[in-house]
This record gives C-alpha cells, sequence and structure tokens, in this order.
C-alpha cells in the first residue's frame, strides 16, 4: 500500500443516520485502495447545534491524524454531514487538518425542510441562519482545502438543491438521481466521490 493510500478518509453521515449507513459509499472508496472510517454522531437528530457535532468530527480527525501520521485526511460529508464537515474546516481548525472535502448534497444555503423540525441543530439549517451567515461571510473559507460538490437536481431533502453548491468548490458535479438518498447509494455517485479522492487500485 503507497504511503498516500494510507491518508485517512472520514465519512460523516447525515440527519438521523448512523456511519453504518454509508456502506455502499464506503466499499467504492475503499474498492480504490483507500483507508476509510465513519463517525457516529450524537445526536444525530436535529437537535444538538452543527457546531456542537463539528466538534466531535474535529475529535475524531486528530484520532485519525495521530493514528496514520499524515498531518491532512480526507474528508466527505452527506447532508447534514457536510454542513457538520463545512463547519470543522471553517470554525474547528479543519483549513489545517484538512487535505480534500467532497461535500455530497449538503444544506450549504440552508434547507426549507429544516423548518419542519424544531431543534436548535434544524434551525442552523435553515436558510439565513446565523450559522450559515457567519460560513458565508469568510473571505476565505477554505484555505488550502480542496473542496468538491456533488448534489441532485431533484432534491427533495436539500431545497432548493442549488443550496448544495459552495463558493470556491473547484469542481461540482450534478447527478441526476431522483432521491436524496441515492447520492450515497447509486453506482455513479459513489463511483464519482471515490474519482474526487483518487488513489485508483
Amino acid at each position: 500500500m503507497s504511503a498516500e493510500a494510507t491518508r485517512p478518509v472520514l465519512l460523516v453521515h447525515g440527519i438521523w443516520d448512523t456511519g453504518a449507513k454509508l456502506g455502499t459509499l464506503r466499499r467504492a472508496i475503499e474498492h480504490r485502495g483507500r483507508v476509510v472510517d465513519t463517525i457516529d454522531l450524537v445526536p444525530n437528530d436535529g437537535r444538538a447545534p452543527i457546531l456542537t457535532l463539528a466538534r466531535q468530527v474535529a475529535a475524531r480527525v486528530e484520532s485519525l491524524r495521530h493514528a496514520s501520521g499524515h498531518d491532512r485526511i480526507d474528508l466527505v460529508g452527506f447532508s447534514m454531514g457536510a454542513l457538520v464537515s463545512r463547519t470543522y474546516i471553517q470554525r474547528e481548525g479543519g483549513r489545517q487538518t484538512v487535505r480534500r472535502f467532497v461535500s455530497i448534497s449538503g444544506p450549504h444555503a440552508g434547507t426549507l425542510d429544516a423548518h419542519a423540525l424544531p431543534y436548535e441543530g434544524a434551525r442552523d439549517m435553515r436558510p439565513g441562519s446565523a450559522l450559515l451567515t457567519d460560513l458565508a461571510s469568510d473571505p476565505d473559507p477554505w484555505g488550502e482545502v480542496e473542496v468538491h460538490v456533488l448534489y441532485t437536481p431533484f432534491d427533495l431533502m436539500i431545497v432548493p438543491p442549488r443550496s448544495s453548491e459552495l463558493r470556491g468548490a473547484r469542481s461540482t458535479t450534478k447527478i441526476p438521481v431522483p432521491l436524496h438518498r441515492l447520492m450515497i447509494l447509486a453506482p455513479r455517485a459513489t463511483r464519482a466521490v471515490a474519482e474526487l479522492l483518487g488513489e485508483p487500485r
């Protein structure tokens, strides 16, 4: 295994999910020779502020960096996990510890669906929230982090779907699958993520 292949990839799941729900995506990335880990965010139901969850990601990243010997890891976030990952990068030191960030269908400009839940984390995901406004205000949100965005234009969880786009991303790819969850299940979507992370077999 090459030195680059040992660089960890951390997958961050969405609302109501666990790391196990990313199994299809994980296998697609591992098939290309990468070492992959997942995290279980607690709580996972939108109750906790996004910043609280971002601090859980920060702790896991530090553990992976120490265990692997790499200064920077690759980070993949899906749905709420994409916003959690972005918050970690912009507010919890991730500019210095993440090499590549792949955001999959994240509510970066908010989703109207977040109005259905009264919790603090859900409020963070509403369009125009204090968190989203603060993150969007950064003149240099990424530093040296290489950012890639994938989303489906048919998303009914991230409304409107273009909320998944990120200013400063190196690439933005629309994958026309009919459902939000298929972004971590459909072969064309998981293959696109694996290719962005590189290290082919």
